[in-house]
């Protein structure tokens, strides 16, 4: 057992839930945001704009024609294990190797395929560290096993993993359908505060496809983090701490958060307050890169991403055209509600003696 650990710490194969719970799935979804994020917001930029090279196909391959935002979102797969291997520290050999496992995961999983690719990247990429220069022709036998055990989990697990994300994904659409309200406040506050915890909001929205009314009150939940955070900080933290967590990340504050829990009162309750709003009121969906739900305000991703949807729909004949009122919806529930609504429930919060000035002061 000893020489088992002893072998695991010299390869750096660390088994536990922050390396593969929070580094891992922190660097798929931004593989995902290089390559199927990237490439939705270059077709909506060509399709808006007009411009030809853009819209115009520069590839075909196997039939199938890519403009340049359609190769950019091809690469998801590659990209997402690429980045889960870098997260996981692997060398040169595996990394590179994770191009193919990447492809193989994505391709198997079908529309569940970046929850798929999370458990095989994973997979190949410690058992290509745990035979990364171990022979003397290590640069035959580590592609050959990364990508081997790659491809064999690929076939293996991919199609199971993809088909249980999309039946999860579907049953939470489902359920928001059904019960806006109550789904509207459990996904909002939910996805929400998965985007201030160390873990990825993005991933988890990617990983289960989470769009349409679901992706709304993903999208509300994030923003009444990051934009609550942000105002009612802002004392404290200035214009700086305003721009780097209102487009930046709410997670800075969780080192605050260690110290009191009770700074989270108010975005969590605005969070549950905007996402039925987002669902009921407004009928806010998420019809872009599913990525996108979980992303807020953070460089406006979250609002890119309503609108790529907007665009899609209208191009597909499944809503006529975007209204003032699908404006000012996006507006009221990605910027306004979450600014009015924090700072009120924080002026109460501060009143109880919960939190005190300088609480969320960022180093």
């Amino acid at each position: 057992m000893e020489k088992i650990k002893a072998f695991m710490k010299r390869k750096d194969i660390e088994i536990s839930l922050k390396r593969y719970g929070i580094d891992a799935l922190g660097a798929m979804a931004q593989g995902l945001f290089c390559s199927l994020l990237i490439g939705t917001i270059i077709n909506t930029i060509g399709t808006q704009f007009k411009i030809p090279f853009l819209t115009q196909a520069v590839a075909t391959i196997s039939g199938t024609e890519y403009t340049v935002g359609g190769l950019a979102s091809a690469m998801s797969g590659p990209a997402m294990a690429v980045a889960i291997g870098y997260a996981l520290k692997c060398p040169p050999l595996v990394l590179f190797s994770m191009i193919t496992v990447g492809f193989a995961s994505n391709a198997l999983g079908g529309a569940g395929g970046p929850l798929a690719v999370l458990f095989v990247a994973i997979i190949a990429a410690e058992f290509g560290k745990a035979i990364s220069k171990e022979t003397k022709v290590d640069i035959l036998v580590t592609p050959l096993v990364t990508i081997g055990v790659g491809i064999f989990f690929s076939w293996l697990i991919a199609p199971a993993l993809g088909q249980a994300a999309m039946k999860v994904g579907d049953f939470i659409k489902w359920a928001t359908e059904q019960q806006p309200f109550i789904m509207g406040i459990l996904v909002s506050v939910v996805v929400g505060m998965a985007l201030t915890l160390p873990i990825s909001s993005a991933a988890i929205c990617a990983a289960l496809v989470l769009t349409g009314l679901a992706g709304g009150a993903a999208v509300a939940g994030c923003c009444a983090q990051m934009v609550g955070f942000a105002v009612i900080s802002f004392k404290e933290n200035k214009w700086g701490g305003l721009v780097s967590q209102g487009i930046g990340t709410s997670m800075l504050q969780m080192g605050n958060i260690v110290k009191n829990p009770k700074i989270w009162i108010a975005p969590t309750l605005a969070s549950a307050i905007t996402g039925p709003i987002a669902t009921c009121v407004f009928k806010l969906k998420m019809n872009g890169a599913p990525v996108s739900s979980g992303m807020g305000t953070c460089g406006l991703v979250g609002q890119i991403g309503v609108y790529s949807g907007w665009v899609k729909d209208v191009a597909e004949g499944t809503k006529e055209a975007i209204t003032a009122f699908d404006w000012v919806g996006l507006v009221m529930i990605s910027f306004v509600l979450p600014a009015v609504f924090s700072l009120i429930i924080h002026a109460g919060v501060k009143k109880l003696g919960w939190v005190k000035d300088g609480d969320m002061k960022l180093s």
